[in-house]
């Protein structure tokens, strides 16, 4: 467990951190209306997708906690738990699935970031994946959108450069597509996901 001001950080598995779902599923659906995703979610979705994070024992959630209140959460799970769109392209690139751990999503509200965090996330999931003991690698994917997208923000900056510093690059032959309904959108349409990956 760690203070960052008046922040809590603390990871729990899984199946401990289940009594936060709705807690965590609006989180997801308050930050991801951010550029670059622009997602407009519902929380029963958010539900279903996590219940693949509380059910594995493997997995870990990391929370922040400002007082009672959940305001940054992230999630990991071995890559072989994860959902066919994110397996597939390793699978495809003759990756063994078992030794790698999936690093899904990091979020947390605007006025606590640049606070250290973010760093803090990554720690706790790397940790997680050593102490299990079988992984060879960390990955995650993030949406890219195109360079003149029409909602992209004036002098918005990717985390490209925090990802790199934390050891991991980006494999342009590891992509796959997730759906979803952007804010500005009548119907879900697919996203292209690119995927980082760093050596454990």
């Amino acid at each position: 467990m760690t203070r960052h001001s008046e922040v809590t950080v603390t990871a729990l598995r899984g199946p401990d951190a289940a009594s936060f779902a709705d807690a965590i599923a609006d989180l997801r659906i308050t930050v991801f209306r951010e550029y670059p995703y622009l997602y407009d979610g519902t929380r029963d979705y958010e539900r279903e997708y996590l219940r693949s994070y509380f059910a594995c024992p493997d997995s870990v959630l990391v929370l922040a906690r400002e007082g009672g209140e959940v305001v940054g959460a992230s999630t990991a799970l071995p890559l072989e738990a994860a959902d066919t769109e994110f397996r597939a392209p390793f699978e495809a690139a003759g990756y063994n699935v078992d030794s790698v751990y999936y690093l899904g999503e990091s979020i947390l509200l605007p006025r606590l970031r640049g606070r250290g965090i973010g760093h803090r996330f990554f720690d706790e999931r790397e940790a997680r994946a050593r102490h299990l003991g079988r992984f060879t690698h960390c990955a995650f994917c993030a949406v890219e959108r195109p360079a003149d997208h029409p909602r992209k923000p004036f002098g918005y900056r990717p985390h490209d450069a925090f990802w790199s510093k934390r050891g991991y690059s980006r494999q342009p032959a590891l992509r796959t597509e997730f759906t979803w309904q952007d804010l500005d959108e009548s119907a879900p349409s697919p996203k292209l996901m690119v995927f980082w990956t760093r050596r454990l």
